[in-house]
């Protein structure tokens, strides 16, 4: 929200582009994140976002304190959205684990849910930064302990549960950071070879249904 007063000066007039406007913490936001996946890190620059959104560049210091500040909202909103999205589906209620594998490959499909290219690009960005590469493992981990708690919560012992979730998690990882470019229609032909294979049983029909209805997919379109 833009602050109705600022100290040692009078009220703001209304935020309009052509006097002043200063545009909002959610827009400075989302451009940086575009130049961060486009461009990588160092293209997220306070100046070259104000010319990208027409804003003066002071603007940018109604929503954060400076630059470092935006690249740590940058990550936090990472974390909550991409790692989130992977401890929710683990937690969704499913009557098997099958099912509660589809649960997971939904968030692999659903760039609502979570952004595939957002990832590759923290993690291109995590090359640079130590302190990058920290919040990656670290969300890692948060994901990877997210998969396994799901298969033992089917029974599977600690052990299985640990190698069945990197299995999951890993090829998913490589999916992303060999950026692999696939139709929905073979990603969706695979999925019942993929949970079969997370968690050595197939879905039901009725399962797979409503996988595909979650998703919007229609398989007598594609046949």
């Amino acid at each position: 929200m833009i602050p109705a007063m600022r100290s040692g000066s009078g009220p703001l007039a209304a935020p309009e582009k052509a006097s002043g406007w200063r545009g909002s913490r959610e827009i400075w936001l989302e451009a940086a994140k575009q130049a961060l996946i486009s461009s990588g890190v160092d293209a997220v620059k306070i100046q070259p976002l104000a010319n990208q959104l027409h804003i003066a560049r002071t603007s940018f210091y109604w929503f954060f304190k400076d630059r470092q500040a935006l690249l740590d909202e940058l990550l936090k909103e990472w974390r909550v959205k991409n790692t989130g999205a992977f401890e929710e589906a683990c937690g969704a209620y499913a009557e098997t684990i099958s099912e509660a594998v589809l649960n997971l490959i939904v968030v692999f499909h659903d760039e609502v849910q979570f952004e595939p290219q957002l990832d590759f690009a923290i993690r291109g960005w995590a090359h640079q930064s130590d302190a990058v590469a920290a919040r990656v493992n670290e969300a890692d981990e948060s994901r990877l302990a997210a998969i396994r708690a799901m298969f033992e919560r089917f029974g599977f012992e600690a052990e299985e549960a640990d190698v069945r979730a990197r299995t999951v998690y890993l090829t998913q990882i490589g999916y992303i950071s060999m950026q692999v470019k696939e139709s929905a229609a073979v990603r969706m032909a695979r999925a019942s070879g993929y949970v079969k294979t997370f968690c050595g049983q197939a879905p039901s029909p009725s399962e797979l249904a409503r996988f595909y209805a979650r998703l919007k997919y229609d398989p007598s379109a594609s046949a």
